[in-house]
């Protein structure tokens, strides 16, 4: 069956090639790029010298990112990120946001290692599965997605642990190495591998782990679960 085509409505302004996009508006937008970790509150100096724009331009564009909650203004001519970023960002990691970040790597994750994949984060003083990738066949009941466990058993849970700061030599070696194979540490047969997620202020903000039988530990390429839990951390602004 045909579409009929719509009508043709293009000005002949927009006829001509052009980049997509706003460049006034990328220009403006750059400016937040030198809000970092290391320099929290640039100057309007800094901005402007970094940016090659002009220091009222620089104003003007902060003035109304001011306005929208994006930068407060500080004493002595800085800025510092305001309470719409933390927002957004809470909206980015949180529920099915978090979620639609999370499912593709867990996919890709298990599809590699051909073991089932998991993304837990911490509620209280449990853990909550609050993704997961499983294997054709397998029992999932005591894995599924909105499952509550314990978080000091099983690997995911020492991860959340050992990165919210609890003390003890294994915790200690999550926190050195940034991974943790454990196996039997929450039910006798079953082995995990589990990494640490961070977010864009490198707040913990969950664990990525691979489960299996027990006798499959060995065999496993703990490099997966590093890469996914980096591919993560990127994604949510911290690489």
């Amino acid at each position: 069956m045909s579409v009929p085509k719509a009508p043709d409505r293009t000005s002949s302004a927009d006829a001509a090639p052009r980049r997509e996009g706003l460049p006034a508006l990328d220009r403006a937008l750059s400016l937040l790029a030198a809000f970092t970790v290391d320099r929290p509150t640039p100057s309007l100096t800094e901005l402007a010298a970094e940016n090659r724009v002009y220091r009222a331009t620089v104003q003007r564009v902060m003035a109304s990112f001011e306005q929208a909650g994006l930068v407060r203004r500080l004493d002595g001519g800085r800025y510092a990120l305001g309470s719409e970023i933390a927002r957004l960002n809470h909206v980015r990691t949180s529920g099915s946001a978090l979620e639609a970040l999370v499912m593709p790597v867990l996919r890709a994750l298990a599809d590699a290692a051909r073991e089932s994949a998991t993304f837990y984060i911490r509620q209280g003083n449990k853990r909550l599965c609050l993704c997961r990738v499983g294997l054709p066949g397998e029992e999932t009941d005591q894995f599924a997605a909105g499952a509550l466990r314990p978080l000091d058993r099983g690997s995911s849970g020492r991860v959340l642990l050992a990165f919210s700061g609890e003390p003890g030599p294994l915790y200690d070696q999550i926190r050195r190495e940034r991974i943790v194979g454990l196996a039997g540490d929450r039910v006798a047969d079953v082995a995990g591998i589990a990494a640490p997620v961070f977010g864009v202020a490198g707040e913990l903000v969950g664990a990525v782990a691979l489960t299996m039988p027990r006798d499959r530990l060995q065999a496993a390429d703990p490099r997966l679960v590093a890469d996914a839990a980096s591919r993560l951390t990127t994604l949510l602004g911290r690489g």
